[in-house]
């Protein structure tokens, strides 16, 4: 294990971050965002990323490892960082600050600011702003000491002007009693992008039924911008610079109204939509209203949708446990990890996952996340133990990844001819096997590797705890344990490796037979212990894993013993919604048992209204939102995933099943928001288009200071009264403006590591269902 962190340290050094001189706050934009309303950005501090660095402990050095699991490095009273991996001899030390921060009272003021212009005479003798508003976002976090933290700043200033501004007129912005320099701002609408205008960055296919982009700004103190009716729009080709398209701006949503069943309203702006689904000429484009600005650029192209389902599944790859990440597959840098040739060792637990707080606590005795697996530890090694996906932060490999590869084998059947033609450049890319399959297996060969002898399936591999400060997953230095085999755990694996063996039969039919065997030998496993359970009351989900798995295997193997299971455990007998809150979730099995050839009538018939059902009611709910999010549940939280990875699984099946176009477009819109049609004008996913997420909770991405690998869906917004509990949240409030309780749920994403409910992401939550929808609408014939 030393030798591998001696040479990740020499891995990492190409990459060491070369401090700057010290800077001011300075301007990174400037453009309008009304006809009388001029947005300055400004930029103050940044954080300079620690990096790992060999340890000689000092004479006064001390390892305090007594407040919680990281280790703490004290030198006399001050602590200098942590010191990390299984020999200690590498300390990870603290980030520092630079930069000085904006005076906010002289900002706030419209006597720091005048305007001049020598061809707009409304301004030739230079006025001030009859009023300035102010929103202030924190853009990083600098761990500064053990418990010190500085704040990366973004400043949106909102100069409301005396005067329109003049088309093609140029202006000279001074700034009062301040070190930042004159700005001079051209004044053209056509050219210069608006933080106003929000359009996909993905951009379009050119027969998408829906091509949309939206007009909205809140200004922070200055509330909602307000906007006329119908504003020209126009869509400009960026090579030829010509205009292609003309509309007006229509209503979308009131900041007064109402956007879901809560009655709350998540923008607190009006928002506008521009439609121009007619354009079908592929090229470079933007969107540009008048007075305004424009929209960052976008494609039109027939590989818009493959192009971004290529770098949302690459997520998958980059959360990869077992092998090292680099070039030729990826300019993300990683050492191999968790990989029994290094010396890790994982130890057998007696405790199975469904029994744990990580699982469904189905004993309902859990009281945390990690002490009934740590209360289970025997000294039983368990072999050959590695793969599966590592989740967010964490390095756990839980049984709950295998709903993304569930989804990945699903894009597969649905559309074998495009998905066997896609090079996601992987290792395995020479074989004989569509990439896609070869990365859903990735998944699914981990839990077989774990399959007992006798075919139960462990729940996964897990750390005794969250990582310690500092430490990359190749340094791992706690004790990995690993799940003991339950009935929930197999009856997942088998479900799932039934559905693997189909999608591999025509392709590679010994292997497909091989995961055939191990799903049935999974299967009477579960079932036998399922028989002999000792639950009081045994969660929903053990019971619909186990009926999800009946139907896959009647669908692979015909066997009328599969399908009366199924029939007894299905909810359709009679007409049932597809998912009842802590009552059941029975979607994938509706959906797999429509596909299934000799079916009960009854039944079919009760889970195609269901699908159906849902679906419309998620047309209903997408109509009321202003961005055209929807929400499997109306009465769902937001947040958590569901605006960034779009809850568009039913409409995608239900269009599968239907091919109403009405589907198809609900699924369109649905996508906009996630995909950069939103108010800080972000895609949310790493890697996609100019402005994705730059701190995800990616911990082996911070402790070796890189850019972030592409893929990582992250949770996004979250409903602002959810966010302020949180320890960070309760730092930062001191540089945040207005008041964070005040922002709007749409505008509160801070691209902030270590905040979990916004940056952190799960295989199965986001990385994957985010996959799954754009892989259908690229894939899509």
């Amino acid at each position: 294990m030393t030798r591998i962190i001696a040479a990740t340290l020499v891995w990492f050094s190409h990459i060491a971050f070369v401090s700057a001189n010290s800077q001011l706050p300075y301007i990174s934009h400037i453009s309008a965002v009304a006809p009388d309303v001029l947005s300055i950005e400004i930029q103050a501090g940044k954080r300079i990323p620690a990096l790992q660095r060999y340890y000689d402990k000092g004479i006064i050095d001390w390892v305090d490892d007594s407040r919680d699991r990281h280790r703490w490095v004290r030198q006399g009273k001050e602590v200098i960082g942590s010191v990390v991996g299984p020999k200690q001899d590498v300390l990870y030390p603290f980030d520092e600050f630079q930069g000085a921060p904006l005076n906010t009272r002289w900002a706030d003021s419209a006597s720091s600011y005048l305007i001049r212009s020598g061809n707009d005479s409304a301004y030739g003798a230079g006025k001030k702003p009859t009023a300035v508003y102010r929103k202030s976002r924190p853009s990083d976090m600098a761990r500064t000491g053990f418990w010190a933290f500085d704040w990366p700043v973004t400043h949106y200033l909102y100069l409301k002007l005396p005067a329109p501004l003049k088309e093609g007129a140029q202006y000279e912005v001074e700034f009062n009693n301040s070190a930042i320099s004159r700005q001079t701002y051209l004044h053209n609408t056509r050219n210069v992008r608006s933080e106003a205008v929000h359009v996909s960055q993905i951009g379009f296919r050119p027969d998408d039924n829906r091509k949309v982009a939206f007009l909205s700004l809140w200004r922070g103190n200055g509330d909602g911008q307000p906007y006329a009716d119908r504003l020209p729009f126009a869509v400009i080709n960026n090579q030829t610079q010509q205009i292609v398209y003309r509309g007006k701006t229509e209503l979308s949503k009131s900041r007064f109204d109402a956007e879901d069943a809560y009655k709350q309203n998540y923008t607190s702006a009006d928002v506008y939509m521009m439609q121009f689904s007619a354009l079908k000429t592929a090229g470079e484009y933007r969107v540009c209203v008048k007075s305004v600005g424009c929209s960052y650029s976008f494609p039109i192209n027939k590989n818009a949708w493959g192009d971004a389902f290529t770098t949302s599944v690459r997520g998958l790859f980059h959360q990869r446990s077992g092998i090292e990440l680099g070039p030729p597959y990826t300019q993300y840098r990683r050492p191999r990890n968790m990989h029994p040739a290094d010396g890790v060792v994982v130890y057998h637990s007696r405790t199975p996952l469904m029994d744990t707080m990580n699982g469904i606590n189905a004993r309902g005795t859990a009281r945390d996340n990690f002490s009934d697996l740590i209360n289970g530890k025997t000294a039983l090694v368990v072999e050959d133990a590695w793969g599966g996906y590592a989740d967010a932060g964490d390095w756990d490999r839980r049984i709950q990844h295998l709903d993304s590869t569930r989804l990945m084998l699903e894009l597969i059947e649905m559309n074998p001819q495009y998905f066997a033609g896609l090079n996601l450049n992987l290792p395995e890319s020479s074989n004989n096997l569509p990439d896609l399959l070869d990365e859903a297996l990735w998944g699914l060969e981990f839990f077989r590797r774990l399959q007992t002898p006798e075919g139960g399936i462990r729940g996964g591999i897990e750390s005794m705890d969250h990582p310690r400060h500092g430490e990359g997953s190749w340094q791992e230095s706690q004790t990995l344990l690993a799940y003991a085999p339950g009935f929930w755990s197999s009856h997942i694996y088998a479900g799932v490796a039934a559905r693997a063996a189909r999608v591999l039969k025509p392709f590679a039919p010994e292997l497909a037979a091989t995961y055939k065997a191990s799903a049935l030998k999974a299967m009477n496993w579960a079932e036998d212990a399922y028989s002999r359970r000792a639950y009081r009351h045994l969660p929903h989900q053990a019971k619909d894993a186990r009926n999800l798995a009946a139907a896959e295997l009647y669908r692979l193997t015909g066997n009328e013993t599969w399908h009366r299971l199924f029939v007894q455990t299905s909810v359709f007998n009679k007409a049932s919604p597809l998912k009842k809150w802590k009552h059941h979730d029975q979607t994938d099995a509706a959906f797999v048992y429509l596909n299934t050839r000799k079916t009960d009538s009854l039944i079919k018939r009760n889970a195609e209204m269901a699908l159906l059902r849902e679906a419309d009611q998620s047309i209903r709910t997408g109509d009321q939102t202003a961005f055209k999010w929807t929400k499997r549940n109306p009465w769902a939280w937001l947040g958590w995933g569901n605006l960034t990875a779009p809850e568009a699984s039913s409409l995608i099946r239900a269009h599968y099943l239907t091919g109403k176009q009405k589907y198809l477009d609900a699924v369109l819109l649905a996508t906009q928001y996630g995909a950069g049609a939103n108010p800080l004008n972000m895609a949310f996913t790493t890697g996609i288009g100019q402005n994705s997420p730059k701190h995800p909770l990616v911990q082996d991405q911070r402790v070796s200071a890189q850019q972030p690998p592409e893929g990582i869906t992250v949770n996004g917004p979250l409903e602002t009264k959810r966010q302020l509990e949180h320890w960070l949240a309760k730092q930062f409030d001191k540089v945040i403006y207005p008041n964070h309780a005040s922002w709007p749920t749409a505008e509160a994403y801070f691209d902030i590591y270590d905040f979990a409910p916004l940056n952190e992401f799960t295989v199965q939550s986001t990385i994957g269902p985010n996959a799954y929808v754009w892989g259908y609408l690229a894939a899509r014939k």
